[in-house]
């Protein structure tokens, strides 16, 4: 009798427990505007998700990109949402997709993100044992914003200062380059430096025209570059050992199955640049252009900055969107 009692109460007990029961995890989340910004808001989205593969999220904005780095190495952050370019600190397959010029347009990035987001060779390169990318979203198209229209051309940028991130040595070499003199900054005030015409140059995606008020720094005499030089894209950072196999490859497939959600949000924002500010290039500059970031690329793939089977990934889907490009004839990367 006593036996059947103690099943019975077992019985009880198992069924008032949940069938799978939910992992805690703390994502860190980067945000300029903090918890009410856009990625908070995406990422509460990914929040839902997350608990029906069986994770409990607790998502954390940071208005600090370098801080919410160091806390998902010192292990206080589970994962942590950062752009690319620092993502490529934690693996340089991933952070490579932001390479200079290797992705000219968002129709290549979107090739990337679907190979990226399947299971199979490249996907296994997202993991390095330490760190593993559960998923990647496009930031939009990095632009040239200068405070003088005239700055239309690499030689007319020589003696000119240009903010550059402190954390990614590529932008310093690529900038001392062309004779201009790179500015030390990072993503929190960089856009001030610029406002304040302390540099004359910057690189930055078109959502952050109105975010971080550039118009201030174009007017009245600047000007965008119509020319993107970078996609630039946001990744989810992992440890490894904090996340199954099956939930990371769940995640990066709910960020590519959810991309174009992401370009329509992205678009709206572009769509709010006026457009006084354009600068149209000619086509031999762009050429020119080309030609640099190329050099660049295989630079910094030497000196161990970029992923070499990355830029052969991106070369092959430029290949594929234009098989007549010289590259594809005689391949360098």
């Amino acid at each position: 009798m006593r036996k059947l009692s103690v099943l019975l109460i077992t019985a009880a007990l198992s069924l008032s427990l949940p069938l799978h029961a939910s992992e805690q995890r703390k994502i860190c989340v980067f945000d300029l505007i903090g918890n009410v910004g856009p990625v908070m808001g995406a990422m509460r989205d990914w929040q839902v998700a997350a608990l029906e593969w069986g994770v409990d999220v607790e998502l954390v904005p940071f208005t600090n990109e370098a801080i919410a780095a160091e806390d998902l190495k010192a292990g206080k952050c589970d994962a942590a949402l950062i752009t690319g370019i620092r993502s490529r600190l934690f693996n340089s397959y991933a952070g490579t997709l932001d390479s200079v010029g290797g992705v000219p347009t968002m129709d290549h990035l979107r090739i990337l993100l679907q190979v990226l987001s399947t299971p199979g060779a490249s996907s296994e390169k997202l993991n390095n044992g330490t760190y593993e990318i559960m998923g990647i979203a496009p930031a939009g198209g990095a632009y040239i914003f200068v405070n003088d229209r005239t700055i239309n051309s690499l030689a007319k940028a020589a003696g000119k200062k240009v903010a550059v991130l402190d954390y990614d040595k590529t932008q310093a070499k690529l900038v001392a380059q062309v004779g201009a003199t790179p500015v030390a900054s990072d993503i929190t005030n960089f856009s001030t430096k610029f406002n304040n015409g302390i540099v004359d140059v910057i690189a930055a995606p078109l959502i952050a025209y109105n975010a971080l008020e550039l118009y201030k720094g174009l007017s009245p005499d600047g000007g965008i570059i119509n020319y993107p030089l970078v996609q630039l894209t946001i990744q989810l950072v992992a440890r490894s050992d904090r996340f199954d196999k099956d939930v990371a490859q769940k995640s990066r497939k709910y960020f590519y199955d959810n991309l174009d959600r992401i370009l329509e949000a992205l678009n709206k924002e572009a769509a709010a640049v006026d457009d006084k500010w354009w600068v149209e290039i000619p086509n031999e500059d762009k050429q020119e252009y080309e030609l640099m970031m190329q050099q660049a690329r295989l630079q910094m793939r030497d000196e161990g900055f970029y992923s070499a089977e990355m830029l052969t990934l991106e070369r092959k889907v430029r290949c594929k969107l234009a098989p007549s490009n010289a590259e594809c004839v005689n391949p360098v990367e």
